[in-house]
């Protein structure tokens, strides 16, 4: 199977399951209206970061997008990657797996995701890392704030509710309903996913690629990005493509096929909808499309 060459990363090699063959809000809309002018200074600023060699990765790396309660794709896919770890011989190198976020909510077995995770999490043989995504934070906000729920259940959250066992109200529901709903949610996750998902990290960085939800502002040093960049940024992030001193990979935004450039690389091809559910290996200079579906 063919590597991808980082001077032409359209080139990817992919290997596909052939046995079965928006925002919460509009509050970040106005910041990259009032920032975009800067943002093309700031990164205008950046052009001496440029990479001049391809990105390396010293471990075996899989990044996996988006699943929105695809248990069915998420279980085809980790049975691919299990399968590309053997055949390479990488189980001596311990590899690491990054979930982008966005577990839950569209698809109908949020809680079962969550749950092969946790399981995925106790095997020895690999690092599981996972980040948090636009549609954790809801999740979140909605424990913390039952009114929330009437936004949060027209985004996919009824699924969640549902597949916690909890009958979801609908938009116009009364208050009390969602209180009992936020009540009835927080018992039935129980302590290891409420812990799951309070734990879950904004970032990852191994060693010349970065790993977040949505992607970054350009040109602000990561420790100083905004939370609601990492989970929400679209189009300030994604109208840029140049190689700089690190490769996000991230997922957030869906798209037909998977994207590899030379400055990002995005692998959320929605799920949940399209069926199809993709992973990235990077290992040494290599990139490696791998798809269930």
């Amino acid at each position: 199977m063919l590597a991808v060459s980082w001077r032409q990363p359209g080139k990817a090699s992919f290997v596909v399951d052939e046995a079965n063959p928006g925002s919460f809000s509009e509050k970040a809309r106005l910041v990259r209206l009032a920032n975009r002018f800067m943002l093309k200074r700031l990164f205008s600023s950046q052009r001496s970061k440029k990479r001049t060699t391809p990105p390396q990765c010293d471990r075996p790396t899989y990044a996996i997008g988006d699943i929105h309660g695809r248990l069915d794709l998420l279980e085809r896919l980790v049975g691919l990657i299990r399968k590309d770890i053997a055949e390479d011989a990488l189980d001596a190198e311990r590899p690491l797996l990054v979930f982008l976020g966005d577990y839950i909510d569209r698809g109908p077995s949020s809680r079962a995701v969550v749950d092969q995770i946790l399981r995925l999490r106790a095997d020895p043989a690999l690092e599981v890392r996972a980040l948090k995504g636009n549609h954790e934070e809801a999740l979140l906000l909605f424990l913390q704030d039952a009114e929330f729920g009437r936004t949060w259940i027209n985004h996919g959250g009824a699924n969640t509710l549902s597949s916690y066992q909890i009958q979801p109200p609908n938009f116009r529901s009364a208050a009390e309903d969602f209180e009992k709903a936020r009540v009835a949610l927080h018992d039935a996750m129980g302590a290891a996913h409420l812990k799951f998902f309070r734990s879950l990290e904004l970032y990852l960085q191994q060693d010349d690629y970065l790993f977040v939800h949505a992607g970054i502002r350009w040109g602000v040093p990561i420790e100083k990005q905004l939370e609601q960049d990492l989970l929400w940024i679209r189009k300030d992030f994604l109208e840029v493509d140049e190689a700089m001193d690190c490769v996000i990979v991230h997922g957030h935004t869906p798209a037909e096929r998977p994207f590899l450039g030379s400055g990002r690389i995005g692998i959320d091809t929605g799920a949940y909808a399209t069926g199809v559910l993709t992973a990235v290996r990077l290992w040494k200079s290599s990139q490696k499309v791998i798809q269930s579906g």
